[in-house]
């Protein structure tokens, strides 16, 4: 649905791109007296709409960025709705920052995990708990930022699955290149720049929509389950680097 409305959408664009400036061809030769002139103005003009035809189709090919969230009813969301899992052994502040609106989370390979007697890699993220969900159809919103240097670590996912699984989704991050577990590539050379994720999860149809800076990336299954959250922040996955971090602003939950 999302594809064809982009798709749609941007031909829409295209054809009254085409109709303004054929209108306006049409108003200037009509100023023109000479007939040789105003045809090779025709000329001209079909050769920019060319062009431009073939802009549009390169990137209807890539993709055209649109507002996920158009459709969605943003929903409250403060310090009530989340809170942050850090290495057991330490306090929040030794992992975890707010400042100037930008939540930063890091952690290191050595650390602890988040209990005592978990089995789990270290991990220091923010937990939207307040918004746990079994139906319908819900979105995550947040700029995310990750440094150079940071590899080996899920950045968001989506909590709840059936067994073996625990997770809907995890976003991870690889040698600069943001992915779906631990492939495919969906963004390389994603590090040291904020980029804007929406996660759009159907419930109802067991699917899940990525979205990159507007651009649908990826539509994946889903993996059954009873109850789910988002969570964002880092949280070691294998060939995990010594350090890692991520920082994140205007995180938003939506809901159909």
């Amino acid at each position: 649905m999302y594809e064809f409305s982009r798709e749609f959408g941007t031909i829409i664009l295209a054809a009254q791109l085409y109709m303004y400036i054929w209108a306006t061809i049409l108003a200037i030769s009509k100023l023109l007296s000479a007939t040789i002139f105003k045809e090779d103005m025709v000329a001209v003009f079909h050769i920019v709409l060319l062009k431009l035809a073939f802009f549009l189709l390169t990137h209807l090919s890539q993709g055209w960025p649109i507002n996920p969230t158009h459709g969605f009813i943003e929903l409250p969301f403060n310090t009530s709705f989340y809170h942050i899992q850090k290495p057991y052994d330490l306090p929040i502040d030794q992992r975890y920052s707010f400042t100037d609106g930008v939540h930063k989370l890091w952690v290191y390979s050595t650390d602890n995990p988040l209990s005592r007697n978990s089995p789990t890699k270290p991990r220091t993220e923010i937990i939207i708990s307040g918004y746990n969900y079994s139906s319908g159809v819900w979105q995550f919103e947040g700029y995310g930022y990750v440094p150079q240097g940071t590899s080996g670590v899920c950045i968001m996912q989506v909590f709840g699955a059936n067994a073996p699984h625990a997770t809907t989704l995890m976003l991870r991050v690889y040698n600069e290149s943001l992915t779906y577990y631990r492939g495919p590539v969906l963004v390389p050379n994603i590090d040291n720049r904020w980029f804007r994720i929406n996660v759009i999860h159907d419930v109802n149809a067991s699917k899940v929509n990525v979205f990159i800076d507007g651009v649908l990336k990826y539509e994946a299954p889903g993996q059954g389950g009873t109850f789910y959250y988002f969570k964002c922040g880092v949280y070691a996955q294998n060939n995990d680097s010594d350090y890692m971090e991520s920082r994140w602003k205007d995180i938003k939950v939506f809901k159909k």
